[in-house]
């Protein structure tokens, strides 16, 4: 008797290329049974799978279908923009990349979804073989023996085979994107990592005298950071800021600047200077560093107080108080060593790289358009300064040939090899440069 849905009862092979070795196959689907040898006569033909066959199988239970998925994906995402939106102290283009990645990520897995639907008329595995019959068949031989039609070894066309190996899907997993492709994880990975620059003392006059206005708008950089940051300004002129409210991103809480009064505001280096003078900068040409000293990516407003305690610590050795912020901190210096091929010392990298692990999707900032050298800044000349004249005493002048007097190299780290320290009241070159500890040396 044959059925409906395929072929009869019997022993058939699977797979064309074993054919003698047989599987039984009980009429709806293949069992455990097997055995060697010759398989049975072929099925007789049977219809080929219609619409009518498909609209009996099962249907699919309601909450299965594709509105109801878009649904649940929809409830998931938007919630996520309206927080992200409601988060305070976070920038505004921080919250519009945040929106669009995640509208991207709803559409790449909404064409995922649409792109896996099941073809039109294609057999899943285990559905019933589906046998055609042979066009060509004449009635004579149908009399003397069986048509010759295939073995009910059902394929996705005209004969499907039941078995799993030849209509499952390949389990190959897709290779994983690099999801830090573009992020401060990716950038911190990327940069040299090795010790501190073991050369010549940092000192603050290398990277310029105080503020500059290397963007030329006729205002200080200070100026332009608090203007940038500070809300309820007051001006004085059209660059100088008496006052203002500062969203503090080191504390999370609102504080007060004041020109020359109580100020609770310093203008910090997210690099420091001295750090970033241990980690390449010292090789660096004057305009370099001055426009590193004055660049506002490497700038930003922020309590005093937490200012002077983080002193010139990297990432190592400080993080600010609101966890909120280490993502963009650390993403911010992140940027800025890129920007400048600066180096991150081992102990710097593992604290950036353990903070940005935690946020890996934090986007990487943008360096800006100031040039990495600024425009029209030449390194001053040394300050002349008047050599002693030698003491005059009763004393017979001594007979060693007097000693060759260093040149004034305008700052301690400009020595070459060799030469310094100077002592206070024993070398003339001491007055060339500042005792700033006041221990009666320098160039120490």
């Amino acid at each position: 008797m044959t059925n409906k849905g395929g072929a009869v009862p019997g022993w058939y092979a699977p797979e064309p290329a074993k054919p003698h070795e047989l599987r039984y196959w009980d009429g709806q689907q293949w069992s455990e049974r097997t055995r060697d040898g010759a398989p049975d006569s072929p099925a007789p033909a049977a219809p080929p799978e219609t619409a009518a066959v498909r609209a009996a199988r099962p249907s699919r239970p309601w909450w299965q279908s594709w509105p109801v998925i878009v649904a649940g994906y929809l409830c998931m995402a938007i919630p996520g923009v309206v927080l992200l939106w409601l988060r305070q102290w976070t920038r505004v283009r921080t919250k519009v990349v945040g929106t669009a990645i995640g509208a991207l990520v709803l559409v790449v897995w909404m064409a995922a979804l649409s792109g896996g639907t099941e073809p039109e008329g294609e057999l899943a595995a285990g559905d019933a073989p589906v046998t055609s019959a042979s066009p060509s068949a004449s009635p004579s031989a149908t009399a003397q023996e069986p048509v010759a039609t295939p073995s009910p070894t059902p394929s996705a066309t005209a004969s499907p085979t039941p078995s799993p190996t030849a209509s499952s899907a390949s389990t190959d997993e897709p290779s994983a994107q690099d999801a830090a492709t573009g992020t401060a994880l990716a950038a911190l990975h990327a940069l040299d990592v090795k010790a501190e620059y073991p050369g010549t003392d940092y000192e603050r006059e290398a990277f310029g005298d105080g503020w500059v206005d290397v963007d030329r708008n006729g205002c200080d950089t200070r100026n332009d950071m608090l203007a940038e940051r500070l809300e309820s300004i007051s001006w004085n002129g059209s660059c100088t800021i008496v006052s203002g409210d500062l969203a503090d991103p080191f504390t999370g809480s609102w504080i007060t600047f004041e020109r020359g009064g109580a100020s609770e505001v310093d203008i910090d280096h997210l690099v420091a200077l001295s750090a970033a003078w241990s980690t390449g900068a010292a090789d660096w040409e004057y305009a370099k560093r001055v426009a590193f000293a004055n660049d506002p990516l490497n700038l930003e407003p922020v309590d005093a107080g937490q200012n002077r305690s983080k002193g010139d610590d990297d990432a190592s050795e400080w993080l600010p108080p609101s966890e909120d912020f280490h993502c963009q901190y650390v993403a911010r210096q992140v940027a800025v060593k890129t920007k400048y091929a600066l180096w991150v010392t081992p102990a710097e990298f593992a604290a950036m790289d353990r903070v940005l692990t935690a946020c890996p999707e934090e986007p990487m900032p943008d360096a800006g358009d100031q040039p990495v050298v600024a425009a029209g800044v030449k390194e001053p000349a040394p300050a002349k300064t008047e050599t002693p004249e030698p003491v005059e005493t009763t004393e017979p002048a001594p007979s060693e040939p007097e000693e060759e007097l260093d040149p004034d190299y305008g700052a301690c780290y400009k020595l070459p090899a060799g030469k310094g320290p100077y002592y206070k009241d024993k070398d003339p070159e001491y007055h060339y440069y500042q005792d700033r500890d006041g221990d009666g040396v320098v160039c120490e």
